[in-house]
């Protein structure tokens, strides 16, 4: 009789075809691997949440750095929500991922050295980075050391990625330290921005009049040293600051988008 091995489950995440499926068939070669490869973001999720569906959820996700680069090669300038039908970087769906399935262990497979991206990975929660170009048996072996909790970078990076999550610290203390000077109702309102609400969405939501408001939201980028609402929110993510609740059904709701910027001052 034969013993049963644990099977690890794979999925491969690269936007260039021909590199996904010859990584796809070198894995699946593998007695104990069980291998499935995504051309893009939203298909990644479509197949992970498939996975949960039929009750064989994936192990590992491989992710290309660059997933959704424009066709020069650089990444996407800012993330795209991994609901979108587009392209998704590849930070993003790390991201996403991590959220969704806690127990999901991502690597970054990149074809450059990149501390600044290594650290942003790691951040988003990713357990390793790994170049293209290692051998099937460093990769199997990062594979197998993620799944037992460990973190892999290769040891040129780990200086820089130290130096960029120590300098992500500092920043993060510092924005912290601003967010604190605000009063608690001027906290609510900057909650509030973080979630997208303009002016008058803030004024329903905390019953104040759009006047109060628009004072509230001038103290707040004024404390926060910034000239916008979209560097307000920025600072506030670093200082992980969320988003205000959902309103309560009945309550007023702002429109999507409600957010407009006049010279810098918030509308």
């Amino acid at each position: 009789m034969g013993v049963s091995v644990a099977r690890i489950r794979v999925l491969v995440v690269d936007d260039h075809r021909i590199f996904a499926e010859s990584l796809a068939a070198a894995l699946a070669a593998e007695p104990d691997v069980d291998v499935a490869a995504a051309g893009s973001g939203p298909a990644a999720l479509r197949c992970l949440e498939r996975g949960v569906a039929e009750g064989r959820r994936f192990d590992v996700l491989l992710v290309d750095a660059e997933l959704g680069a424009g066709p020069a090669g650089a990444a996407a300038a800012r993330p795209v929500p991994a609901d979108a039908e587009g392209a998704v970087d590849g930070i993003s769906l790390v991201m996403g991922v991590r959220r969704a399935q806690p127990a999901l262990r991502t690597v970054v497979l990149a074809e450059k050295d990149d501390p600044r991206r290594a650290a942003l990975a790691l951040q988003a929660g990713a357990s390793g980075w790994v170049a293209k170009d290692c051998s099937l048996q460093r990769l199997l072996a990062v594979v197998r050391g993620v799944l037992r909790d460990e973190t892999h970078l290769p040891p040129a990076l780990l200086t820089g990625v130290l130096r960029e999550l120590t300098e992500a610290r500092r920043h993060r203390t510092d924005s912290e330290r601003l967010v604190e000077s605000l009063t608690p109702r001027e906290r609510e309102v900057l909650r509030c921005m973080v979630a997208g609400l303009g002016r008058k969405a803030v004024a329903e939501r905390l019953f104040l009049s759009p006047h109060t408001v628009r004072t509230h939201m001038q103290n707040v980028l004024g404390k926060l040293g910034v000239h916008s609402t979209l560097a307000a929110v920025a600072l506030a993510r670093r200082a992980g600051v969320g988003p205000a609740e959902p309103a309560p059904v009945g309550a007023g709701r702002a429109l999507p988008g409600d957010v407009v910027e006049r010279g810098g001052q918030p509308a």
